[in-house]
């Protein structure tokens, strides 16, 4: 696993000048707007209607210069920072759901999987226009963090605007204990496999080797399917290294700041065990950041087939800046870029084959009435290995109704069994 440690690094350049006069000037004209600013902070601390403390005025300051710059910059106060720790190490409290602003508007981006948000049914695309019966109409997104998220076990009620619908509803969610588990793995049929990042936290990709070799111990794999769908993302050098495990060699992602000499590229090591499995990637408008720098880069490879829908279209990278008193701030350093060089801000990746999402039409279990199998014929004989066949049943049926509800992963095992096939059409 690649570890990136980021510095900050204060150079303080010196110039001789044989005028200083103009010097002076500059730093007149540097330093005015914060004479400015200490006049209206003094204005406010001794004139508004209210005490308020100096402190919390210069936070929400902080807070707003931040936050006018993008939707994904902002301020971090102690508890804040905490829980950005927190939620990248894999844990922490709340409703398991990220969240933008965009455009004024506090936006779903993905519900992580297995978490009471899920469960409660909030979406990509959702707009929460009231948390608690407090509109949200001019919330800060670390506002709206700090108020959706709460002690395990109490409730939050949100109101929300599906995409496409025409009325709000409320939403009554009890808060949980949010442990992440970011890779799981199914098998759909012999030796092909599923892959399901919900999120990149520090352990994803480590996690996902072992379920890859634990496969690999008694099956070939012929094929991958790998879902990104609804995955918001997480850690940039965990998209790099999940990257590399499926493609040997050359660029994976490059990432650039206003300096062009800041410029970092992430190469392939060369040492990826699954370079030449074929593949099948799924994606969909909840697949944002680090999930987009994986879908990039299996497509300008080459290495992957992409099916589903277009991409949340996230392109910056967010950098987490400690501060002496224990606060932080999370500022946007760099946007990132495909290995062909291609910015998906605000753009997203289209994948090959688009294929939208059809959610299963529920049916009368009386349509089985006449589906007859061994186990109901009179006097069928009995598995005599009790224990591995119902082991075996239990996987079976797991990928069954796996793929009975899922249209997009039904054509994805299709497709990725077909590949090497289709490689040799001309």
């Amino acid at each position: 696993m690649r570890k990136t440690l980021w510095m900050i690094t204060i150079v303080c350049l010196f110039v001789i000048s044989a005028s200083p006069q103009n010097s002076e000037a500059v730093d007149g004209d540097r330093f005015q707007p914060l004479r400015r600013f200490s006049q209206v902070l003094d204005l406010v601390e001794h004139n508004y209607v209210e005490d308020i403390s100096r402190k919390e005025l210069v936070d929400d300051a902080l807070k707003g210069m931040l936050e006018q710059l993008d939707p994904h910059s902002t301020f971090l106060s102690k508890e804040d920072f905490t829980e950005m720790q927190e939620a990248t190490s894999g844990e922490f409290s709340g409703i398991g759901i990220e969240i933008s602003l965009e455009k004024g508007r506090l936006t779903v981006i993905s519900p992580i999987e297995d978490t009471p948000a899920y469960k409660a049914g909030l979406k990509s695309g959702d707009l929460i226009l009231e948390i608690d019966g407090t509109p949200t109409q001019s919330i800060s997104l670390m506002e709206a963090v700090s108020k959706i998220r709460g002690k395990r076990g109490t409730d939050v009620v949100l109101t929300i605007l599906h995409k496409g619908a025409n009325k709000p509803l409320k939403v009554t969610i009890t808060r949980g204990s949010i442990q992440i588990q970011s890779v799981k793995s199914q098998e759909l049929e012999k030796g092909y496999l599923y892959l399901r990042l919900t999120r990149f936290s520090e352990n994803t990709t480590s996690d996902m080797h072992k379920a890859l070799a634990q496969y690999k111990k008694s099956h070939k794999i012929k094929g991958i399917v790998l879902d990104l769908r609804n995955n918001p993302g997480g850690l940039l050098t965990q998209a790099a290294s999940v990257a590399d495990t499926f493609i040997d060699k050359g660029l994976l992602v490059y990432i650039e700041g206003r300096n062009k000499n800041s410029r970092k590229d992430f190469m392939a090591e060369g040492d990826a065990q699954y370079a030449d499995v074929p593949m099948v990637t799924l994606i969909n408008s909840g697949s944002a950041s680090a999930s987009e720098i994986v879908a990039g880069a299996l497509k300008d490879h080459n290495r992957s087939l992409l099916l589903g829908e277009r991409s949340f279209g996230k392109g910056s990278v967010q950098t987490i800046i400690p501060m002496a008193d224990g606060s932080g701030i999370k500022l946007t350093t760099a946007r990132y870029y495909t290995p062909s060089g291609r910015s998906i801000q605000a753009e997203g990746i289209d994948p090959d084959i688009v294929y939208p999402f059809v959610p299963p039409v529920k049916e009368d279990n009386e349509n089985d009435r006449f589906i007859i199998r061994e186990q109901d014929l009179t006097r069928h004989l009995e598995n005599t290995d009790e224990t591995e066949s119902a082991k075996k049943d239990v996987q079976t049926d797991k990928a069954v109704k796996m793929l009975e509800k899922d249209n997009q992963l039904r054509l994805g095992l299709q497709l990725v069994k077909q590949l090497p096939r289709l490689k040799k059409i001309q």
